[in-house]
């Protein structure tokens, strides 16, 4: 007999004080933990209590039933206490002004009374949807090390691709060569390898090949002994043997000189290593994760780089898409670093205008998020509010058209950019991006379905 605990529903708090709705949405939401309350403390201890991911709120609520004042002091505190929770609001006839307001201060998505629950029960879904991708993005952002490139955000299937090769490969100690153009997110995929890995309580140790000079690369790698050259005033262990038991980063593999290139693939092939001015071989037990922008094949061809090491480094390839290559990732990226550059610059500032949007979304980002980064270090010094503008940014949009012929691939094609930007833009509100597009909700909702776009 089974001895495994049911999974936990998932926990909506509704914050109504009509007492027949909220019977009628307790009684339709019993795929839910459903918890409720009637005015503002009431929800503020619920929100405490239970920490719900999604509320549902009525602007209307006591002392001042027919107005919005406590409403939205209501979505305020619950805001400042738990950021992340996703609060659609409730608009009654003639409040659409309200329900849009409030969104823009924070809210996920409103809805119209009298309430349809088919067309709320859908925006819920979807807004626990939307808090599952943030929880898992906090996930693997944690599991990349949170290196200051904002650890691993994305919603593109082809970098969402990457992250489930990088899964599957941890578990098998192989050599992986990661290769993308630079700031594509190499090393913080290449700290989620390590972490998901049997070496994961052991030493990640990352060394940029490109960023030593060649007659002290091998000292680097290697380690040497006391009195080996000039200035070798102690035996000192190299990066390879610091990994022990871990992994070894060697970020841009295709700047090593070929005379080392020799000595690393001896290493790769005994598994053991020589300080300079030693001859006593130490065994190492590491694994090798390497990376680079440039084209290897290219080197091989013209004999700057081994072939033979290169099929040691490279038992697994993965292929990292750039920035301009994934569809609303710029902005996702962006908003989790704005969030964390202004609290560690102290800056007021709380997001982005609708012109830094565009200006994010129609920039090719030749720099990847390392360039994003950068501009993001710009807006929030140069800002005067709390939005940051295009012209914090020092960005304009700079985005073509491909070249596509086929009718139906150009159709999809477009159709499938243009929800994936919206939905970007409007940090995954449905109702916003469905008039972003110009369209229904309902119509998007099919867009979504058909495909197969997960906001």
């Amino acid at each position: 007999m089974s001895t495994a605990k049911p999974r936990p529903l998932p926990r909506l708090l509704i914050v109504e004080d009509d007492e027949g709705l909220q019977k009628q949405l307790r009684w339709a939401y019993e795929d839910y933990e459903v918890v409720s309350a009637t005015n503002r403390q009431a929800a503020i201890d619920a929100l405490r209590h239970y920490e719900p991911a999604v509320v549902t709120l009525d602007l209307g609520l006591p002392p001042d039933p027919d107005g919005t004042s406590e409403g939205f002091a209501t979505l305020d505190a619950i805001l400042s206490l738990k950021p992340d929770t996703k609060v659609i609001v409730a608009s009654g006839h003639g409040a659409r002004e309200g329900a849009l307001r409030a969104v823009a201060a924070g809210a996920y998505d409103y809805y119209h009374k009298p309430v349809d629950i088919d067309e709320l029960g859908l925006i819920v879904a979807r807004a626990f949807q939307l808090h599952d991708l943030e929880q898992e993005n906090a996930r693997l952002q944690a599991q990349g090390g949170g290196d200051g490139e904002g650890g691993l955000l994305t919603n593109d299937p082809a970098m969402l691709k990457v992250v489930r090769t990088i899964e599957r490969v941890a578990g098998a100690d192989v050599s992986v060569m990661l290769l993308g153009a630079s700031g594509t997110g190499k090393e913080v995929l290449a700290r989620m390898l390590h972490k998901a890995s049997k070496r994961g309580d052991g030493a990640f140790v990352a060394i940029n090949c490109a960023a030593i000079p060649e007659n002290l690369l091998e000292a680097e790698l290697f380690g040497y002994e006391k009195g080996a050259f000039t200035g070798a005033i102690k035996t000192t262990e190299g990066k390879i043997e610091l990994a022990q038991g871990g992994t070894l980063f060697l970020d841009e593999v295709g700047d090593i000189p070929l005379a080392l290139q020799v000595k690393l693939l001896r290493f790769l092939q005994e598994r053991v290593i020589e300080r300079i001015g030693s001859r006593k071989a130490i065994a190492v037990d590491t694994r090798i994760v390497c990376a680079t922008h440039q084209d290897l094949d290219a080197m091989i061809a013209e004999t700057r780089f081994r072939e033979d090491l290169y099929y040691r480094l490279a038992e697994i390839v993965v292929r990292i898409p750039t920035l301009a290559q994934r569809p609303g990732d710029a902005l996702l990226i962006a908003r989790s670093l704005l969030k964390k550059l202004a609290r560690e610059m102290d800056s007021p500032v709380k997001g982005f205008a609708p012109d830094a949007l565009a200006a994010i979304d129609g920039w090719s980002w030749p720099g990847n998020v390392r360039e994003l980064e950068n501009k993001l270090k710009r807006a929030v010094i140069m800002a005067d509010g709390k939005l940051v503008t295009a012209d914090d940014l020092d960005l304009t949009p700079d985005r073509e058209d491909g070249g596509y012929l086929n009718l139906k691939a150009v159709r999809e094609t477009a159709d499938r950019a243009a929800i994936t930007r919206a939905i970007a833009r409007s940090d995954g509100n449905i109702s916003s991006a469905a008039k972003m597009l110009g369209i229904s909700r309902p119509t998007l909702y099919d867009l979504l379905k058909q495909y197969s776009i997960e906001v």
